[in-house]
């Protein structure tokens, strides 16, 4: 099979169709939080329970948390849009304002957030221009039953049933 060429600006509009949920990866950076938003969160494995996401690879943040070793998937609900534009934003300002607990296992849980699972760094992949970081659960818990936060062509939002 031959390589094709895509055009980096029709594949991101093409994928950009499909309506992904949002979440912010955080974790400790000694005593003060790091953090980054994703939309490509995912279920891996029940056995061991496995979780995964994709940080691109000239983030800032991830390096910091691949250092801690572990992290927590905050998954955002569709009230949370000033939260993630907080973490999204470069520099040391990210969680000015960010309400949220130190958990047992020493990871930043953001306040309100719908769920949160805590992960110990599992394996870190390398995936073209991104990482596929694989995270092993050691506690997760629903927070709300609420309207979570998607992203779809490149703009937030919440879910609407039809009826």
């Amino acid at each position: 099979m031959s390589e094709t060429t895509i055009d980096p600006a029709a594949f991101r509009k093409v994928l950009g169709s499909y309506p992904t949920g949002v979440c912010v990866i955080t974790a400790l950076d000694g005593e003060k939080p790091a953090g980054m938003v994703v939309g490509t969160f995912t279920s891996v494995s029940l056995d061991p329970p496995l979780v995964g996401f994709f940080p691109d690879k000239s983030s800032s943040s991830w390096p910091l948390i691949e250092k801690a070793g572990h992290f927590c998937v905050n998954v955002m609900g569709s009230d949370q849009q000033d939260v993630c534009r907080s973490v999204s934003a470069r520099g040391a300002e990210k969680f000015v304002g960010v309400e949220y607990v130190v958990s047992d296992h020493n990871l930043p849980v953001i306040a309100n957030s719908i769920a949160c699972i805590e992960c110990k760094l599992y394996s870190v992949t390398e995936a073209g221009d991104h990482w596929f970081v694989l995270g092993q659960v050691l506690r997760m818990e629903t927070v709300r039953e609420d309207d979570p936060m998607l992203f779809h062509r490149g703009r937030y939002g919440g879910f609407a049933e039809r009826m």
